[in-house]
């Protein structure tokens, strides 16, 4: 009689951790090949990103099959360090034209490039502290992860409430 228990007790421990197996693989698919979300912040999107966060879903596949196009956010790995991702403006595209203001707020002083072969250029909507590719210029197609697809702003909470995004990527 307690040898039947503890088959039934086996059984269902392992359909336990089977589904929970199959919740955890669909999870990681669905933020590796689909979209994921993220906690955006900083200056650098201003007015469009709020300082102090927007946690944003950003969708894969428009990268894969090559439709971001000029006038979309998206999640990039920063090209000054690898371990930080960005969220930044499509402004050029490969063989566009693209003038900026070489010191914005400093002068008028503008530089015009063609955006080379594979690659995209890419600012902040708050020219004024943004590090984007006015600093390090064009970037390699294959570094932009995604394109935003939803944003929720976070000013309707309260300042007492305290959020854990532990399982967000932190988007700068």
């Amino acid at each position: 009689m307690a040898l039947r228990n503890i088959g039934l007790w086996a059984v269902e421990g392992f359909e336990l951790a089977f589904s929970l197996a199959k919740f955890c693989c669909c999870i990681h698919v669905t933020g590796s090949y689909i979209m994921f979300p993220a906690l955006a912040m900083g200056p650098s999107m201003l007015p469009t990103i709020d300082l102090n966060g927007n946690v944003i879903i950003v969708e894969r596949a428009s990268v894969w099959l090559q439709k971001v196009s000029r006038g979309d956010m998206v999640v990039l790995t920063s090209p000054e360090d690898p371990n930080k991702q960005v969220i930044k403006r499509i402004v050029g595209m490969e063989g566009d034209t693209v003038t900026y203001l070489i010191k914005p707020g400093e002068s008028d002083e503008c530089q015009t490039i063609v955006v080379p072969k594979g690659r995209v250029w890419v600012q902040g909507d708050n020219i004024h502290d943004s590090r984007d590719s006015r600093v390090f210029g064009a970037i390699p197609y294959g570094l932009v992860h995604g394109k935003l697809f939803w944003r929720v702003r976070m000013h309707f909470l309260q300042p007492s409430l305290s959020l854990s995004f532990s399982s967000f990527l932190l988007v700068c």
